[in-house]
């Protein structure tokens, strides 16, 4: 390498260092969660056993719900305000007390749906132990300042807060989740840890960015709320997609089967993951390139990686299901084929959202995209199971609701000549 070209690499390096070590914490944090969730699995899954294990997945996924509710898309425009303001301790303390009120208000409203559903609905008050315990991590949505970490570039911090309390959480998994009675255990420390993550990343802002909490009135909020509605709409179909499978699940079909859903959902999961930061590591390049034929190729070339990860998933996906699952859990892996084909979904069409749609500031085809989905789920999901009756009605069209997603990007595109 020439000796000018290692110059300027390394000047651009000392000059992103922040944004660098910002990107690489937020990686880890993403796989910490979700290497910490498959390396306890093969154990909760024998010890608890398939229907225990469902019912937490099914009362954990209502519970997503009203965290929807609560974080009410107020993460990206509370991370811009941070990101401006970060040497201004007048408006960081403004920004963290206008969020944390407007959450707690709007977890006010959220328990008193919650105790409703739970003295209405009688599978819920059956198990209200759980789905009760389960809604107590409505507590960390509340305090957990993620948004503000990344405002301020400190993403090492949280970071090492979750993997720490990760880590000190395993010996009390082995020691007292023993049998599927244990089930109201494994909540408990779930939400315990989850909780302390939150309050110990609040106490760090206390201690060293000197913030200082405060309510805020509602008429100092209306411009919190009016900001955060758009996010809050692009981001709520989507979960609400995602939540839906396993209720759907778990009301028509049983725990058990949720279970394997969320092993289907586990396998799939890690590759995803790392597929779906290559756009984000692209972003910055390909904001910039005009080129429309550069941009064709990135979508061939990820159309290829997603086939590539998914004949892995075919090749390896049993061997997989059997040392995460046994042998009970096996119709897991058909499914995780099936659920694969979200992979090249997740590629493509953020590709097509990422270097088409945002460069030219059509964000309403975002949300009409999320649309799709949620809708097209619900189209194919309805007649099948009048038909069908069966849970892979509901695994298939969710995978024929990722197509949609495709389709409609494409003929967006072509209809507007975007591309």
């Amino acid at each position: 390498m020439p000796k000018k070209t290692y110059h300027k690499l390394k000047q651009k390096f000392s000059n992103n260092t922040k944004v660098i070590e910002n990107y690489f914490f937020m990686t880890a944090l993403q796989i910490i969660n979700s290497l910490f969730g498959i390396i306890i699995y093969p154990y909760l899954i024998r010890a608890l056993g398939a229907e225990s294990y469902g019912l937490y997945v099914f009362a954990l996924s209502v519970t997503s719900y009203f965290n929807l509710a609560v974080s009410f898309g107020f993460t990206f425009p509370a991370l811009k305000l941070i990101s401006e303001n970060k040497t201004n301790p007048t408006v960081k303390n403004q920004v963290f007390s206008a969020v944390l009120t407007a959450k707690i208000y709007l977890a006010l409203l959220s328990t008193l749906v919650f105790v409703i559903l739970i003295y209405s609905i009688p599978m819920f008050y059956a198990n209200k132990t759980i789905f009760t315990i389960n809604y107590l991590q409505i507590l960390s949505t509340i305090l957990f300042p993620l948004w503000y970490f990344q405002g301020i570039q400190k993403m090492k911090i949280i970071t090492y807060i979750q993997l720490s309390l990760r880590i000190l959480s395993l010996p009390f998994t082995f020691i007292f989740i023993k049998n599927p009675h244990d089930i109201v255990k494994y909540a408990i420390l779930v939400t315990a840890t989850n909780i302390s993550s939150a309050l110990i990343s609040v106490y760090y802002l206390y201690l060293k960015e000197n913030i200082r909490f405060y309510f805020v009135t509602f008429k100092n909020l209306k411009k919190y709320f009016v900001d955060a509605l758009p996010f809050f709409w692009s981001t709520s179909t989507g979960t609400i997609k995602e939540e839906s499978v396993n209720i759907l699940i778990g009301t028509l079909f049983g725990m058990k089967d949720v279970a394997l859903y969320n092993l289907a959902e586990k396998i799939i999961s890690i590759p995803r993951m790392m597929t779906m930061n290559i756009n984000g590591a692209l972003f910055p390049k390909m904001i910039l390139d005009k080129n429309k034929e550069n941009l064709k190729k990135i979508i061939r070339y990820e159309v290829w990686i997603g086939l590539a990860v998914i004949t892995l998933i075919v090749l390896f996906g049993k061997w997989i299901v059997l040392i995460l699952g046994g042998a009970l859990m096996i119709q897991a892996y058909p499914m995780a084929i099936i659920l694969s084909v979200t992979i090249v979904v997740w590629l493509v069409v953020g590709s097509y959202i990422s270097f088409v749609f945002v460069p030219q500031e059509k964000f309403y085809y975002v949300t009409k995209n999320q649309l799709v989905a949620f809708i097209s789920l619900f189209v194919f999901c309805i007649p099948g199971l009048f038909i069908f009756k069966n849970i892979w009605v509901i695994v298939i069209s969710l995978t024929l609701s990722g197509l949609c997603e495709i389709g409609y990007c494409k003929y967006v595109i072509k209809k507007h000549k975007m591309l």
